[in-house]
Parts: structure tokens; sequence; C-alpha cells
């Protein structure tokens, strides 16, 4: 008898997470007048953001540098109406 288990990002995946890219343009100060940016890529919790939300706090509390913007873009990797359970799935032969 083989045991199976689930990947742990597919668990994710099913619980809501998905791919999120966040986009932050900001300023250091010894550089007002240039516009910089950073992107990143991670999993979150749409629409609500939670590790987002974390490390902008973290980028306030902790970066010299002022944000300017962020820009967020998610995509849903996963959703419960993509997942169908097949009764029989038949034989060929």
């Amino acid at each position: 008898m083989t045991i199976r288990t689930v990947d742990a990002s597919f668990c994710r995946m099913i619980e809501g997470y998905s791919l999120t890219s966040a986009e932050v343009l900001y300023r250091m100060p010894d550089h007002p007048t240039l516009l910089q940016t950073f992107l990143w890529q991670f999993e979150d919790l749409a629409p609500d953001y939670p590790r987002l939300k974390r490390f902008l706090d973290h980028w306030e509390r902790e970066i010299e540098a002022m944000i300017h913007s962020v820009r967020v873009m998610h995509q849903g990797l996963i959703a419960p109406r993509e997942i169908r359970l097949v009764k029989d799935g038949g034989q060929l032969h």
C-alpha cells in the first residue's frame, strides 16, 4: 500500500493563495527626483493580501526609501470550479 502526500503548495492553492506580483515605486532620500522600482512575486491571499501588508509595514519601519505607489497584480492559479471529480474514467483498449 502506497501512502501519497499532497504537495503543500497545492494545499495553499486550494485555500485561496495564489501568485501575486507587487511593483513598488519608491524614492531614495539621497536622490529624491529619481523614481526606482522594486518587483516582488509571492503567494498571497486576495483580496486582503496579508503577506503584502506585512512587507509594506516592514518597508515603512525599516527602509529609508519613501514609497511612491504600489501596483498589485493577482492571478488565481487554481479555483474550486476548475476541480472536477470523475467517477469513472473508462477504459481504452
